[in-house]
């Protein structure tokens, strides 16, 4: 993909939240608030039933007590942008959320059908991928299917994840490029990135030496991103990098494995001196999916493409006769690890749906009884041939 596809005009409006995204669109959803005495703001931090606000008379202290819902997905959450008491009010309280455009969501770790909320009202996630220790695919994989997933359009407030299609684009950024000892190799590296995300941005930067970040600076200058990775992948160090000076601590990855620690604990919503609103993430050690069928085939798209010429349209691309991607990966066609992590995504994301969708769960059960009975049939013609 080309990187200038990416980059976006600022905003020449003089409302003192433009540096923050406001836009026409989010002056006409608050417009009915406005008439109520509300001030507009959009949350910059959240902690413990408290958040940080930013608004046209500067950056408040708020409640959420009055928009705090059932739905874990509705609770407020860094980059929303919101309805707050203007000053006077002794607390003042967020009064309302306006409704989200995009929101990044994982599964919660627990056994339960929930959705975390990462970040909301998003235009590029940045996903840092480590050039410090082995690539893992898999993982990139993982990340680009949540941040492919989610409904097209302006998304309600209960949107299960980042849509591609909506216009937030996905980037793959390869941090600590300096550690790659030649330009050879770091070619190599990109290669492999960009055959594992199709149709993707992939870029190399360092923080260390520059390379890269400015490219990088352009691209996300164009509306709010979001830094996505593990510990360890130099996203606090990117972020400075990116504002020009030293706001998000940082801690040194361990050199036996790559691994960090959290050096981030809260999502935090800053303004770039070069335009553009980044959000820093804490480093994310499990990366769950959350209803991402869209985007495993997205991430996938050369799989879909040949399962549309299965024999059957029901296959499950295990055993079946004339699965046309058993085919290409006996042939070499389709590398075996990619269908391996397409195979794994597929179920992963049918056991978070199944927890919710009744029809789902039926469906999954007819399958494993498929699969099983498949499985006692090769059994069976085994120990006949035994005897």
């Amino acid at each position: 993909m080309s990187f200038s596809s990416l980059l976006g005009s600022p905003s020449s409006s003089s409302h003192p939240l433009v540096p923050y995204g406001w836009d026409a669109d989010w002056e006409a959803e608050f417009a009915p608030y406005a008439g109520q005495g509300l001030l507009p703001g959009r949350v910059v931090r959240v902690d413990r039933g408290l958040c940080d606000v930013v608004t046209p008379a500067g950056t408040v202290r708020a409640d959420t007590e009055f928009v705090v819902p059932r739905d874990p997905m509705k609770v407020v959450c860094t980059g929303d942008w919101v309805a707050v008491d203007p000053d006077g009010g002794d607390p003042r309280y967020v009064r309302t959320l306006l409704p989200r455009r995009t929101a990044f969501v994982r599964s919660t770790s627990s056994k339960r059908s929930e959705g975390q909320v990462l970040a909301t009202n998003i235009d590029f996630v940045v996903i840092c991928v480590s050039l410090a220790v082995e690539l893992d695919l898999g993982r990139i994989e993982r990340f680009l299917a949540l941040a492919m997933s989610g409904s097209g359009g302006e998304a309600p407030l209960h949107t299960s994840a980042l849509s591609w299609e909506s216009g937030a684009q996905p980037l793959v950024v390869l941090t600590k490029a300096d550690l790659v000892p030649d330009g050879a190799t770091l070619s190599h590296l990109v290669q492999d990135v960009e055959t594992t995300a199709p149709g993707v941005a992939v870029l190399p930067v360092s923080s260390t030496v520059g390379d890269g970040l400015d490219v990088l600076a352009a691209v996300v200058s164009g509306g709010t991103s979001v830094l996505l990775g593990q510990s360890g992948t130099g996203k606090s160090t990117l972020a400075n990098a990116l504002l020009g000076e030293e706001v998000m601590s940082v801690q040194a990855a361990r050199d036996v494995d790559g691994k960090g620690r959290h050096t981030t604990t809260t999502r935090n919503l800053l303004v770039l001196p070069g335009g553009g609103v980044l959000i820093d993430t804490p480093g994310l050690r499990g990366v769950g999916l959350f209803d991402a069928e869209a985007g495993v085939g997205q991430v996938f798209s050369e799989i879909e493409e040949l399962a549309a010429r299965c024999r059957f349209h029901d296959c499950a691309h295990v055993a079946e006769p004339g699965c046309a991607v058993l085919e290409a990966a006996e042939s070499g066609v389709l590398p075996e690890r990619r269908l391996d992590s397409y195979r794994k995504l597929v179920r992963e994301n049918q056991r978070i749906v199944a927890k919710t969708d009744a029809r789902a769960r039926t469906e999954l059960r007819k399958e494993w009884k498929r699969r099983g009975a498949e499985g006692r049939a090769a059994m069976e013609v085994k120990r006949g041939r035994w005897r």
